[in-house]
């Protein structure tokens, strides 16, 4: 599995363990859409196969995307910050077989024990450092004048 701290392998063993208890395996088609930006964000995944794309609305226009995630990579962030609303759109690139986790419940895990919530907060903090810098870049790269690589 990936060491980007993009993973629920980068918990410590006893946390992921506790996660994984409340897993539910689950199969999205292809084509089929996770979840729409500025919608309700109330749970998320962990891929096991198969590729889904990261896209965001943009008025008057196709959803770029914005990131493809595979294999170990967590889909969503949105559901750990309050307002709870998904702040990209996700939709399965190729048939995807992945964990889902219902975010209630582990919000209401991580409450209850604090070295729980930490290290989730820790690992999707980084998830969302990386989409946020992966946001920038395609933005740049779609709509600056010069792109991400500024003038030449």
């Amino acid at each position: 599995m990936a060491t980007t701290g993009r993973t629920v392998q980068t918990l410590p063993v006893e946390h992921r363990v506790r996660l994984m208890y409340i897993a539910r395996e689950v199969a999205i088609a292809q084509g089929e859409r996770l979840f729409k930006q500025g919608g309700r964000a109330d749970r998320f995944w962990i891929v096991r196969s198969g590729t889904v794309a990261l896209d965001m609305y943009v008025p008057g226009r196709r959803a770029p995307v914005i990131d493809t995630l595979g294999f170990g990579e967590l889909i969503g962030w949105s559901w750990m910050f309050p307002p709870y609303v998904w702040q990209l759109g996700a939709v399965a690139v190729s048939p995807v077989r992945a964990y889902e986790f219902d975010a209630l419940a582990v919000r209401l895990m991580c409450e209850d024990d604090p070295a729980l919530g930490r290290e989730v907060g820790h690992w999707v903090g980084k998830v969302l450092a990386h989409r946020l810098r992966a946001t920038r870049t395609r933005i740049l790269d779609l709509y600056a004048p010069y792109g991400s690589g500024g003038p030449r």
